[in-house]
């Protein structure tokens, strides 16, 4: 069985793209093809709501453009900007990383963490939580201060930041699991979890293991 997959990064910072195609190859199996890509415009980040409203158009048309050569698609941010509109315009499953990442860490443990990016980004992620249904199993957001952009160019800066939430996500809210809340951060949960307690979530990776699986099912 051949399948291929369209992972679209809803911003335009195609190094992002690039470890976001890495991330789902690495993790589906040998005969998934994987086509990552950004759209031709819009936000170079999504950390508001605006920067996610602004995505939308372009990650419509994407799905649009090649509907009928992909058995699916990914939108690969952690916001899964506009993936009800996603689900209207074609018949092939439509997957996003933030739902994937929660549905993975709710089978994993009895709450979970979201370690994400700047504090101006909370109500958008806690939205996203309520919106999938798993607020009551969230035991917390915890941000960062590193900017989207940031968690591809300075990884090293990013597992150290992301470390520091975690290990308060854990100590003082509880948390059994941790999601990592943005797509730049596809990697960075193994150095994460060698010294963390707690399974660590790729987001990008859950997402095309659960992609995968959904085409395997007929579905």
């Amino acid at each position: 069985m051949s399948i291929k997959i369209k992972a679209i990064n809803p911003n335009t910072t195609l190094e992002m793209t690039e470890n976001i195609g890495h991330q789902i190859q690495r993790y589906t199996s040998d005969d998934v093809e994987v086509d990552a890509v950004s759209p031709d415009s819009g936000p170079v980040s999504i950390e508001s709501y605006y920067d996610d409203f602004l995505a939308v158009p372009g990650v419509l048309e994407e799905i649009m453009a090649d509907e009928q050569h992909y058995d699916a698609f990914i939108n690969a941010c952690w916001g899964d900007p506009g993936i009800d509109a996603c689900r209207e315009v074609t018949e092939k499953p439509v997957v996003g990383i933030a739902e994937s990442s929660m549905y993975v860490a709710n089978m994993l443990g009895a709450n979970f963490s979201v370690a994400t990016i700047l504090p101006r980004a909370r109500d958008f992620i806690e939205e996203r939580v309520r919106t999938t249904g798993l607020w009551e199993q969230c035991a917390s957001v915890r941000c960062t201060d590193l900017t989207v952009v940031e968690t591809e160019e300075t990884r090293d800066a990013a597992t150290e930041a992301l470390y520091d939430a975690a290990e308060r996500a854990i100590e003082e809210d509880g948390a059994e699991v941790i999601c990592l809340g943005c797509a730049g951060m596809g990697g960075l949960d193994g150095p994460l979890e060698d010294r963390l307690p707690v399974p660590v979530i790729d987001s990008v990776a859950a997402a095309g293991v659960l992609t995968d699986g959904l085409v395997r099912l007929g579905k």
